[in-house]
């Protein structure tokens, strides 16, 4: 495939495949939760479902040897539709297991589909591509977390679960059809035989995964509660998908274009460092919001700053991640990080209704914040620029 313009609209689409369901499970499905009144932590304790998130640089190897990844992509993309029809005739009031499981087993497809698309975004995209590569990344899956975290979710009063569900099944189904025409994807070499772990061998690895366990965790940890603590406010469904789910991520889908654009002018480190200050704020501002009683604008406000600059914090760390992957086994190196990420973030989501029944709201938030800003003073450490095989200042 040639042509950067063709390569980040074909990326565009598998990472809107992507972003759709966990839109929905991750973002629309914690608050339907609360408003069947499940406890806070037992909503937090849901986020545990994307488990295979975290695990899957376990079977990525596999990934990388066997088959082709546009085989992969295709055949995930179709499991990933049956699995949404499947669902839609779960009750969720009487069969609540049933549907849980239903989204562990999604997650479990998404996530192997993710190694396949990562690795081919890494062999696609050359080094100068990589910012903007990113940003579109972030930019397309956002909007299929606007869909599903939103547009659905509003939808959810109107159509009801079965109708909301096959909506979500038909859009992934016609997602698949870009990536199904295209049979000119570059090929690649098959990976050595140490199955990609030598990775954590090289220099600065280690520092570099210390980085990713902690960069996004304040983010996680206050976003764990964002939606039950809005419910406790009074917003309705409705209004909660139109502020978080329609205008918070288009902000998110803003910034990563914005991030995307800004890292390779501003520099690799820079904008980790600088859009990672801006994240830390913006979470802040979840803590005024919630000690202080501010009023809807004020609410309002506050997610929408947070969703920009958390898209252009992801941006960032996104192309920093590419860098640090070697094309030869990039679904490997890539996904390898990308665990230690869910893994710290999954976390940090988990224990996130614990802290907010210990200290309350305004508590996590503003020690979410905290330690979002220790994210940031670890990744201005000069000797992490070791991992990254671009300029990285």
């Amino acid at each position: 495939m040639t042509g950067t313009a063709k390569k980040l609209g074909l990326l565009a689409t598998l990472y809107f495949a992507q972003g759709l369901p966990y839109g929905f499970f991750t973002q629309a499905l914690p608050a339907l939760l609360r408003d069947l009144g499940l406890s806070l932590p037992a909503i937090g304790l849901t986020s545990l479902l994307a488990l295979p998130w975290a695990l899957k640089f376990v079977w990525a190897p596999a990934v990388d040897r066997v088959g082709t990844r546009r085989r992969w992509i295709l055949a995930l993309q179709g499991g990933a539709t049956v699995l949404a029809v499947a669902m839609a005739a779960i009750d969720p009031d009487a069969g609540l297991t049933l549907l849980l499981a239903g989204v562990l087993v999604t997650n479990l497809v998404a996530a192997t589909q993710d190694i396949a698309t990562d690795g081919l975004a890494v062999a696609l995209l050359a080094p100068r591509e990589r910012g903007l590569g990113n940003g579109i990344q972030v930019a397309g899956y956002r909007v299929g977390m606007i869909v599903g975290g939103g547009v659905l979710l509003v939808a959810f009063d109107r159509i009801g679960w079965a109708l909301v569900l096959l909506s979500m099944a038909a859009l992934i189904a016609l997602s698949s059809v870009p990536v199904a025409l295209a049979r000119d994807l570059e090929p690649r070499a098959a990976p050595p035989e140490s199955g990609g772990w030598d990775w954590l061998r090289r220099p600065g690895a280690l520092s570099w995964l210390a980085v990713l366990c902690v960069y996004k965790f304040g983010d996680y940890l206050a976003g764990g509660m964002l939606r039950p603590f809005l419910v406790d406010r009074g917003m309705t469904l409705a209004e909660l998908g139109t502020m978080l789910g329609v205008v918070g991520f288009t902000a998110g889908l803003l910034g990563a274009l914005a991030g995307g654009a800004l890292t390779n002018r501003v520099g690799r480190r820079r904008s980790l460092v600088g859009f990672g200050m801006l994240q830390a704020l913006g979470i802040a501002g979840y803590a005024a919001v919630a000690a202080l009683d501010l009023p809807r604008e004020a609410v309002w406000a506050a997610a929408t700053f947070e969703h920009f600059v958390g898209g252009m914090a992801v941006a960032a760390l996104f192309t920093l991640m590419m860098d640090a992957s070697r094309p030869e086994q990039a679904a490997t190196d890539y996904t390898l990080q990308a665990s230690t990420v869910v893994i710290a973030t999954g976390a940090a989501a988990a224990i996130s209704g614990f802290g907010a029944e210990r200290f309350g709201y305004d508590g996590l938030f503003l020690g979410a914040a905290v330690l979002a800003f220790a994210g940031v003073a670890l990744a201005a450490s000069r000797h992490l620029t070791r991992i990254t095989r671009t300029e990285p200042a």
